[in-house]
């Protein structure tokens, strides 16, 4: 039966892949990548010859119909992303929306669990994760104060990714929507060599980065503490 593997690969560290992934990386006909050098690096540390071939969010509609015909063919394909685990935040997803809706049951999807940067920073926050709100990167323009006044208003712990580039804006705006109360803890360059985890206050962060502007480098992931509800006085 054809297959598509959802193989989640290292978000830094090279040793954080699963023996299973190796194996599925090793038996694949096909790796798709989100960029082939970058995968490359993990697949020639392990010894793994396995054919790649990008696919990623602006792949033209050939592209997957190549993947398509591949399917057809009875292949065994497996899926990557630059790092963590694809389709989370990650243009895999429409890859594996379009597979369930050109073949179905005949194709068997099958994820091979491992490293998210989400979910590696939530580990490590202290904050309640047993729900918890996920945004993804948010938009560069439309829509973003809108989701900061929705973060403001969470009761839930709330993440989301955020590039070296608008870090100190972010931290602005949730000064400004979600106050100096709340909780916020920040986590960058995760399992590499400067991995940083910071916690404060929105400002306190800001002033921090603006400070040390030699560590505004690499992926952020956010994590902001849930509102408190007001206590009710007793009668």
């Amino acid at each position: 039966m054809p297959t598509l593997y959802i193989v989640a690969t290292p978000i830094g560290n090279l040793e954080d892949i699963t023996l299973r992934a190796l194996r599925v990386l090793k038996e694949a006909d096909l790796i798709l990548c989100e960029d082939t050098r970058v995968t490359k690096k993990l697949l020639q540390k392990y010894e793994i010859e396995t054919p790649t071939m990008s696919y990623h969010a602006h792949s033209k509609l050939s592209k997957v119909d190549k993947i398509f015909g591949l399917l057809e063919e009875g292949k065994t394909l497996a899926l990557v992303s630059d790092a963590g685990t694809p389709t989370i935040s990650d243009p895999g997803v429409l890859l594996v929306s379009q597979v369930k809706k050109r073949f179905g049951e005949e194709v068997c999807i099958v994820p091979i669990p491992g490293p998210c940067a989400a979910i590696a920073a939530l580990s490590a926050s202290g904050f309640p994760a047993s729900e918890f709100l996920f945004l993804g990167f948010l938009p560069h323009k439309k829509g973003r104060e809108t989701l900061f006044k929705e973060i403001a208003e969470s009761k839930k712990t709330t993440v989301f990714y955020e590039s070296p580039h608008r870090i100190i804006k972010t931290l602005g705006s949730l000064s400004l929507h979600a106050g100096d109360d709340r909780r916020i803890v920040l986590a960058r360059e995760l399992t590499k060599i400067y991995e940083q985890v910071l916690s404060g206050s929105a400002l306190e962060l800001e002033t921090y980065f603006t400070k040390n502007p030699d560590k505004v480098r690499g992926e952020f992931v956010v994590m902001v503490s849930g509102q408190r509800t007001p206590k009710r006085e007793e009668s």
